[in-house]
């Protein structure tokens, strides 16, 4: 049985440099949630969640993230702007001041694991300054039983400072915010910020790390399920492109929305033992299973809620970044333990707001390595100051920001473990069709779930097969029929209803698409370069 109830254990946090600190260990989600509000930093909206403001930053800041260069690190991670070099003697000194920053303050600690395979399983202590930062870890890390409790020995630490502010001057940061990690004394270093994603993101950044080089191990930016027959299904994807929405089917049990390895013996587990979704424009007949995941447990951030405590999804007057986490098993169909075999489809979903993908499309091996190592979605206008036109945006294995590998070494792990398993890989398009961003609607949701059940059930390439249509720019096989879903919506050129606008645009990312592949060309082999999408000459 999980832990859910308060440790009467106390711990001291003087090892780590924190002194004389009121340490409030493993404390209740509930006694969390009621300090929060005590001390004025949430609220409590109708649905029984806390509400949180996390301040200054609501969203991860990429270019504040290091690693610190030592001999590990020095000669393997893929330094540049996404991996900025750390010096390991000024993190030692930054940290001094954290820990100075945190001493004779109210503390909480949480520990905690990640990873739900026993073989790979990362012990965490988590250290914060606020308690609903400390109520986010409870929801996204996998809760240890008391028994576990009892023995813990924490391998990595988590040292969460919001209300630190660095001196970038003195401290060797590029502003007063930072999430640092340091390989060799195995730490994640986070200040100046409340934003709580820094806080998963820095674990999920370390494993992406650890499980490749030392435990051969894929580890993914993904959402999965597993079905009744025990297929699993793994989504790719973005922010925003719909891989919690599509991972959490009534139909299948959920491993997990976000973060999962792959392991050598053909299994998918979960990194996490959470869920942290998006919450613009939710709404309970479009995603019933995470908007009845709301309740008392849950912690929403950014949202703006009337006086009686209701929350307005569709308000992104604070951000469109709002968000909600949760406990895995605030949703009903989940799989326990966080763990599937026999991987069979892979979806990589796109928000093309060109509305020039096909919504749905199969690849081969060759065309899914290079996919996988571009990582598209779009931004539309609106989203960011100064776009007002759809913007391609390529993030490497749909998720540089948290790979301190170089891509390819990702894509050929993948690419093996797909032959390997004889998966089936589909590009979905969640985006735009009839025409762009502003001009074309995006895809109905219940097409696309239409589309991802054939894809798995085996309808969708029976009713194809030997007659897919082959895309003329993006190459891919393009079905010709979907059960559930109109002919007229698979085919996005006859949606435009104007051939020369379609592909004049689909020309012009498929340009983007080259462009963005160049820095990966002198890596890449034939098969994955042959997945390029054709240019006009």
């Amino acid at each position: 049985m999980v832990n859910h109830t308060q440790s009467t254990k106390t711990i001291s946090l003087e090892k780590y440099g924190i002194k004389n600190a009121n340490v409030r260990y493993q404390l209740s989600p509930k006694k969390l949630q009621e300090t929060t509000i005590e001390k004025g930093q949430g609220v409590l909206a109708s649905s029984g969640a806390l509400a949180v403001n996390t301040g200054e930053f609501t969203g991860r800041s990429p270019m504040d993230r290091f690693i610190v260069k030592d001999d590990i690190t020095k000669d393997r991670v893929w330094w540049g702007n996404i991996n900025i070099p750390f010096e390991a003697d000024k993190f030692d000194k930054l940290y001094d001041k954290v820990v100075n920053y945190l001493s004779e303050k109210e503390v909480f600690v949480r520990d905690s694991f990640a990873c739900a395979d026993e073989d790979y399983k990362l012990n965490i202590r988590v250290i914060n300054e606020y308690p609903w930062s400390n109520m986010f870890a409870y929801n996204m890390f996998l809760r240890p039983t008391d028994a576990e409790l009892a023995n813990f020995s924490p391998e990595w630490t988590i040292v969460n400072a919001p209300g630190f502010m660095a001196d970038a001057k003195e401290d060797g940061t590029r502003q007063h915010n930072f999430a640092i990690l340091n390989f060799e004394k195995k730490i994640a270093l986070i200040g100046g910020t409340g934003y709580t994603g820094e806080i998963k993101k820095g674990i999920f950044s370390a494993l992406n790390f650890i499980l490749p080089v030392f435990k051969n191990t894929l580890p993914m930016h993904c959402s999965a399920n597993v079905g009744k027959d025990g297929d699993t299904s793994i989504f790719f994807g973005l922010s925003g492109t719909g891989k919690t929405t599509l991972s959490t089917d009534p139909d299948r049990s959920l491993i997990g929305d976000d973060e999962h390895g792959w392991t050598a013996e053909n299994t998918v587990f979960n990194f996490e033992g959470g869920c942290y979704a998006k919450v613009i424009n939710l709404s309970q007949e479009q995603e019933p299973e995470i908007f009845e995941a709301i309740k008392e447990g849950a912690i929403l951030e950014n949202v703006k809620m009337n006086d009686k405590g209701e929350v307005d999804f569709a308000d992104t007057s604070i951000t469109q970044n709002t968000r909600v986490s949760y406990p895995i098993h605030h949703i009903h169909n989940i799989r326990v333990p966080s763990i599937g075999k026999n991987p069979k489809n892979i979806f990589f979903l796109t928000a093309d707001a060109f509305g020039v993908l096909p919504p749905i499309s199969k690849l081969t091996p060759g065309q899914a390595a290079y996919h996988f190592i571009s990582g598209y979605t779009a931004k539309v206008a609106g989203t960011e100051a100064g776009i007002t036109e759809p913007v391609p945006s390529f993030s490497a294995c749909f998720g540089a920001p948290f790979m301190p590998l170089h891509p390819t070494k990702y894509a050929e792990m993948l690419s093996k473990k797909m032959q390997e398993a004889g998966v089936t890989v589909w590009l979905v398009n969640t985006g735009w069709t009839g025409g762009p961003y502003g001009v074309g609607n995006r895809m109905k949701l219940k097409y696309t779930r239409a589309m991802i059940t054939a894809a798995m059930d085996g309808s969708l390439e029976e009713a194809n097969k030997g007659n897919y249509h082959k895309h003329s720019v993006f190459k891919v096989d393009q079905p010709r029929i979907c059960p559930n879903v109109p002919t007229e919506v698979l085919s996005p050129r006859k949606s435009w209803n104007n051939d020369e606008g379609y592909y004049k645009t689909a020309d012009k990312l498929a340009r983007s698409f080259r462009e963005n592949f160049k820095k990966f060309e002198d890596n890449a082999n034939d098969a994955i370069l042959a997945g390029a999408p054709n240019v006009k000459e």
